[in-house]
């Protein structure tokens, strides 16, 4: 699948959600730098059920999207980096004998994926890395990260880009992707601590991710169905609009005077009592610690005063994701709007920096 392979050559990221294509190209300012300039971005809408549960259902309408994101941003990179995740893509912290050759613990991925994987090995892609000594058995064992997705899965989003004149070079999964921009949004924030237990917390269109993360990886996540749809459903049945109508004004403004107090408001109260679950969940479930720092991405991240609500109601620190926070932005890319959408680039964000080292 690529994933754990560097790649030399420059790639776009591209992140295919359930409500839009959202591309983003990153450059490297200076040699060896570790600092990075955005120098364009687009986000295209998707129409409803083109993508759902995470499945792209329409690989000509995706292909039309980047087609028009391509033609807004005029990237100048060829190849694109891609990320798939839902309940088809699996990865898995397996163990195994320490001191193996690379051919041998190839072999012994694929005997081991057949007990991991609940799907026929020959409609999967895998790939593997190894982590380190295992942690119970370090003298013997080593941790090996296996990663697989249906095949289908992989085959549309090329597909898609390929539709579309990209060629892919990186397949990821979102929550590498998130782990990535998060990475370098922790390396310019100076208010989070890597060595902190922190929440973050991704509010998509329909899907609202939860994850934790200890040195800066995903120790911990569950998802729950819940995000910005609901909040377009709410505009819909207050005001009479459809479903397309009600997106459209969410995004771009004129809803009526009450729209604040009698709609959005009580939204906020919903978001932040969802993230009160999902905070409690994982307290049930995990040791590791109380959560020091939350951080909020996705769409539902730019609704006004939400960082505020959550953190009224679950404590602590509570800010919104900007991985472009300390980066320099090309002329052409309407600032303004880039740091708007910045909470729902992430993974576009995570995926773009593929074309250089890690960020930490």
């Amino acid at each position: 699948m690529w994933l754990f392979k560097p790649t030399p050559i420059p790639v776009v990221g591209v992140d295919i959600s359930s409500t839009a294509v959202k591309m983003l190209e990153l450059a490297q300012v200076g040699k060896g730098s570790k600092s990075y300039r955005v120098e364009s971005y687009a986000v295209e809408p998707l129409a409803p059920k083109v993508v759902d549960e995470k499945v792209i259902k329409d690989v000509e309408a995706v292909s039309d999207a980047i087609k028009r994101a391509l033609r807004r941003t005029r990237v100048k990179a060829n190849y694109a980096a891609v990320a798939v995740s839902g309940s088809s893509v699996i990865n898995k912290t397996i163990q195994m004998p320490a001191g193996l050759s690379d051919n041998e613990m190839e072999a012994e991925v694929q005997m081991q994926a057949e007990t991991h994987i609940p799907f026929p090995i020959e409609e999967v892609y895998l790939d593997f890395e190894l982590i380190g000594p295992a942690e119970k058995n370090p003298a013997e064992e080593v941790d090996v990260l296996l990663v697989a997705s249906k095949r289908n899965i992989v085959d549309d989003s090329i597909a898609a880009m390929n539709m579309s004149g990209l060629k892919v070079k990186v397949v990821d999964l979102n929550l590498f992707a998130l782990e990535n921009a998060f990475a370098l949004l922790a390396q310019n924030d100076p208010e989070i601590d890597p060595k902190d237990v922190i929440a973050l917390i991704d509010i998509g269109a329909s899907t609202m991710t939860f994850n934790v993360l200890i040195d800066l990886k995903v120790a911990y996540t569950r998802e729950q169905t819940f995000g910005g749809n609901q909040l377009t459903e709410h505009i819909q049945q207050r005001y009479g609009l459809s479903f397309e109508e009600a997106a459209v004004a969410k995004r771009h403004g004129g809803l009526p005077e009450d729209y604040e107090s009698e709609v959005l408001e009580p939204f906020k109260d919903e978001v932040a009592q969802a993230i009160s679950r999902m905070v409690q969940f994982y307290y049930e479930a995990s040791t590791t610690g109380n959560i020091a720092h939350t951080v909020i991405a996705g769409g539902c991240a730019a609704i006004p005063g939400i960082a505020e609500h959550i953190a009224n109601k679950i404590g602590g620190h509570v800010t919104i994701a900007n991985p472009f926070a300390n980066m320099s932005v090309s002329p052409k890319v309407n600032k303004k709007a880039l740091m708007n959408d910045a909470p729902s680039l992430m993974i576009a964000c995570g995926l773009a920096i593929r074309s250089f080292d890690p960020p930490m």
